[in-house]
């Protein structure tokens, strides 16, 4: 029964490596696609899973993510179902925040027990995927599991930067390894379809969801104190409790880095993506009631665009453009995500802006933007280039980070009249 299962969706991660987008939000709260955020991705798979039962535990800069959360989820007064914020706490038994992933599930236990439920589905809050977890959960019990792993089969190259699950053709998880080198890599091939086996893909990662039997999570808990899933209890499960390993063939990718986030929003925009934002499952977000988008002598190509977006540029292609964005005439935008604003400027203060020399909020005329990402509220001034490429050095600067060549201009930042980032 879907009533037997609470969902727990990890969101309290720092998210360093996505800096500046992390700067002032927790990684669950960077916006993708234009229109959502990253924490809407395992909320919505667990809406459409049937499950709708949720905890988001939050903790780094969550105040985004908090709101976000608040406004967006809400259910009817007959619904037994929830998404509820757990935010990090100190107490009296306790005086740390959380210390890992499986220290965020500890905490929270004391906070389950007024929920009949039988399993745990524990989730992150930062990957793109579309999944039906009841198939996880329905497989977790039919194989009498303590601990069920969603694994997904890689190829040698992006087996070395993950945690490695060795299975049996029962599906039993006999080892685990981190982040093995190329030298060992044999040692670690698992059975997996004969499609994946063409393509070379015969090493199952961890993609960091799993299933507990409630019971055996609390023996876990009272058996050890590591404070990570992955590099703590996992390895000491495997012999001593049935882990089992549920393969996984679907498009999956872990947003971990500038170049991983901005690829993966990208790839959205292709004829044929690798993440369908347009499958009879919906992905849920906050509904912003804006006007629809206006496109004005632009010609737009591989673009998604967002609500309320007010567009004159010369050309848009290859681009993700979010909630609000307003871009003027002349300007080519290519390559690039663009998230947005939170907010308008009326018509009146952009004509008085113009004629005060003052830069308006968006991207203003004859600008050229090429593999870049644009956070949300920049102030984009006149006949502005920004080009990203490998020719830049990683770096951090007052209005923009250069990350493996892509462009990251900061939240709010003012890019004057006349600047070139090449």
């Amino acid at each position: 029964m879907k009533e037997s299962v609470i969902s727990i969706v990890l969101g309290g991660g720092r998210g360093s490596r996505l800096f500046p987008l992390t700067n002032t939000r927790s990684k669950p709260a960077v916006p993708i696609a234009g229109k959502y955020r990253l924490v809407d991705i395992p909320i919505s798979n667990c809406l459409n899973s049937g499950l709708n039962r949720i905890l988001v535990l939050t903790q780094f800069n969550s105040a985004s993510l908090n709101s976000h959360i608040k406004n967006s989820y809400h259910f009817d007064i007959f619904s037994k179902g929830f998404v509820d914020i757990l935010a990090a706490e100190q107490n009296v038994e306790n005086e740390n925040w959380y210390q890992g992933t499986a220290d965020a599930v500890r905490q929270t236990m004391k906070h389950l027990e007024k929920y009949e439920y039988e399993y745990i589905l524990i989730l992150s809050g930062d990957q793109l995927y579309q999944m039906d977890f009841q198939q996880m959960i329905d497989f977790h019990k039919e194989q009498g599991g303590d601990i069920t792993i969603a694994t997904i089969p890689v190829n040698a190259k992006d087996a070395t930067g993950f945690g490695i699950m060795k299975a049996d053709e029962e599906g039993n998880i006999t080892s685990f390894t981190e982040k093995p080198g190329y030298e060992v890599l044999n040692d670690w091939k698992s059975e997996v379809s004969d499609e994946s086996k063409s393509k070379g893909k015969e090493y199952l990662a961890s993609m960091g969801i799993y299933v507990f039997t409630k019971n055996v999570l609390r023996k876990l808990f009272d058996e050890h104190e590591g404070d990570d899933f992955g590099k703590d209890f996992i390895p000491a499960a495997i012999g001593n409790y049935s882990v089992l390993s549920y393969q996984y063939d679907g498009y999956w990718t872990d947003i971990g880095t500038i170049e991983s986030f901005y690829e993966a929003n990208l790839d959205l925009a292709q004829d044929l993506p690798q993440f369908n934002l347009f499958s009879s499952n919906p992905i849920y977000t906050r509904a912003r009631m804006l006007p629809p988008s206006k496109i004005n002598g632009s010609y737009v190509s591989k673009t998604i665009i967002g609500d309320g977006c007010i567009i004159m540029a010369d050309k848009v292609e290859n681009c993700i453009i979010g909630n609000r964005t307003r871009i003027d005439r002349g300007s080519t935008i290519v390559n690039s995500y663009v998230m947005g604003a939170d907010y308008y400027q009326t018509a009146q203060q952009v004509v008085q802006n113009e004629a005060d020399g003052i830069t308006s909020m968006g991207i203003g005329k004859y600008c050229y933007i090429d593999k870049a990402i644009l956070d949300k509220n920049c102030y984009i001034g006149n006949n502005v280039r920004i080009i990203g490429g490998k020719h830049h050095p990683d770096g951090d600067y007052d209005t923009h980070s250069i990350k493996e060549g892509i462009v990251v201009i900061k939240k709010n930042a003012v890019i004057p009249d006349g600047t070139n980032i090449m």
